[in-house]
C-alpha cells in the first residue's frame, strides 16, 4: 500500500523551530522548503548594468552543503525530514533561463546546488523553468465566510505587460535600461527546457535528487509576451518525454492543473502517477479556471480531493502533499489557522486511507460526472 506523506511547506523566514514545531503539532512528518528570498525586490547588487555574481551566491549563503545539512538536522530535532527544495533564486539561473552570456557559470553552481541537497538527505527540487513566473495573482475576501485568499481575473489586469531587461520570475537582478526582455518562441522555450534537463538531470541522478518540474501559474498558453510550457496538463508528456530518468519528476500542482482550460485532475493523477512521475504534490483546491479562478479552502471548491488521494493511492504514489497555500481564516493567526484546517482535512483523509475506506471512496466517485 502506499504512504503517502503529510508536509507543510514553509518559506525561508519560516525556517524556524517555531514553525517547525506547528508543523509537527498538526501530524506533519516532512517539509517542503522555500530556501530562495522573494521579499527582497533587488535580489543581488548591480553594478554599471553587471551583476556581481559571487555576490549573488554569497547572499544565497544556505545553498552551501554545511547549511542544508544543519537545516536538514534542525527539522529532525522536532521530528521532521525535509522532503524537498521548491524553486532556484532567480539570482541563481537568470541566464539558464534566458540562455544569456553567464548560463554556463550558472548551471555549474545549480549543479552544486543540487549535490549539496542530496548531501543532506533532500529528495526532491522543485522548479518551475517559466520567464513570468507566477504573476497576477490578486488576493480578496473571496473564499467561505469572507476568508481572505488568492485569485486570479485576467480582466483586471494587463496579462500583455512585457518584461523588463534585468527581470525575470517578477525579480529584479540587474539595473534596467527601459527595454523589455528579448522575445522568444514557443519551441525556443522547450529547447532551453531540454538543453537544462539534460545537463542537470545526470547530476541529480548520481545525487538521489527528483527534478520536479512546476506546471505554469496561472496557466496561459502566452503570459507577458512570453511562451509558457505546461499550460495544460497533456504537456507534462512532452516534459517526461525529454529523458526516461528517474530524476526528471513533476511537482503535480493539483490546483493548477484544474485551472487548466483542459485540467481533469483525475485524468492527470492516473496518467502521470500511473507513469510513476510525481514527485510531490500541492494538495490544493479551486473553483475556476484561466481566465478567472479562486483558489479556496480544500473542502469547498471544485476538486473531490478524497476522490483524488483515493487515485494517488491506487496509483502507488508514496510521496509528500502538501497544502502550498491556502485561505487564511480571520482570527489573530490568519496563516496558522488556514494552515491547520487544510491539514487537518488532509491527516483525517489519510487516516482513512490507513484503514482501508478510501477505495470504497474511489468506487462512489467513478459513478459521478466529472
Amino acid at each position: 500500500m502506499a504512504e503517502i506523506k503529510l508536509g507543510l511547506g514553509l518559506y525561508r523566514h519560516m525556517l524556524t523551530d517555531e514553525y517547525f514545531a506547528f508543523a509537527k503539532q498538526c501530524g506533519c512528518t516532512h517539509l517542503i522548503v522555500h530556501l530562495a528570498d522573494y521579499y527582497s525586490n533587488q535580489i543581488v547588487t548591480a553594478t554599471n548594468d553587471k551583476v556581481n555574481y559571487g555576490e549573488a551566491k554569497a547572499l544565497e549563503g544556505i545553498w552551501e552543503e554545511d547549511s542544508m545539512i544543519a537545516l536538514q538536522e534542525k527539522a529532525g530535532q522536532h521530528g521532521l525530514t525535509i522532503y524537498g527544495i521548491e524553486n532556484f533564486s532567480p539570482a541563481d539561473w537568470y541566464d539558464v533561463l534566458l540562455d544569456g552570456p553567464e548560463r554556463a557559470r550558472q548551471m555549474e553552481h545549480l549543479k552544486e546546488i543540487i549535490c549539496n541537497a542530496g548531501k543532506a538527505g533532500i529528495h526532491s527540487f522543485g522548479y518551475n523553468f517559466s520567464l513570468a513566473g507566477v504573476w497576477g495573482h490578486q488576493k480578496e475576501r473571496s473564499c467561505r465566510g469572507g476568508a481572505y485568499g488568492t485569485c486570479f481575473d485576467a480582466s483586471r489586469i494587463k496579462v500583455d505587460s512585457p518584461i523588463p531587461k534585468g527581470e525575470i520570475w517578477n525579480m529584479t537582478y540587474a539595473k534596467s535600461d527601459g527595454s523589455a526582455i528579448a522575445p522568444v518562441s514557443s519551441e525556443e522555450l522547450w529547447d532551453r527546457l531540454e538543453r537544462f534537463l539534460r545537463e542537470i538531470l545526470p547530476v541529480a541522478e548520481e545525487a538521489g535528487v527528483e527534478m520536479a518540474l512546476h506546471p505554469d501559474d496561472p496557466p496561459f498558453e502566452g503570459l507577458r509576451q512570453t511562451p509558457r510550457l505546461v499550460y495544460q496538463p497533456e504537456l507534462y508528456q512532452k516534459v517526461i518525454d525529454i529523458s526516461s530518468s528517474p530524476s526528471n519528476k513533476l511537482e503535480f500542482c493539483m490546483g493548477s492543473i484544474q485551472e487548466m482550460t483542459h485540467g481533469n485532475i483525475y485524468d492527470a493523477i492516473r496518467q502521470y502517477g500511473g507513469q510513476k512521475r510525481i514527485s510531490y504534490i500541492h494538495f490544493r483546491n479551486v473553483k475556476g479556471k484561466v481566465p478567472k479562478y479562486n483558489e479556496v479552502f480544500v473542502d469547498d471548491g471544485d476538486i473531490d480531493m478524497l476522490k483524488a488521494l483515493a487515485l494517488l493511492e491506487q496509483c502507488g504514489f508514496d510521496g509528500v502533499i502538501v497544502p502550498d497555500h491556502t485561505p487564511e481564516i480571520l482570527c489573530g493567526e490568519p496563516w496558522h489557522a488556514g494552515m491547520a484546517f487544510a491539514l487537518g482535512y488532509m491527516r483525517s483523509a489519510m487516516q482513512m486511507m490507513e484503514r482501508g475506506l478510501m477505495m470504497h471512496v474511489l468506487e462512489e466517485g467513478e459513478g459521478r460526472h466529472e
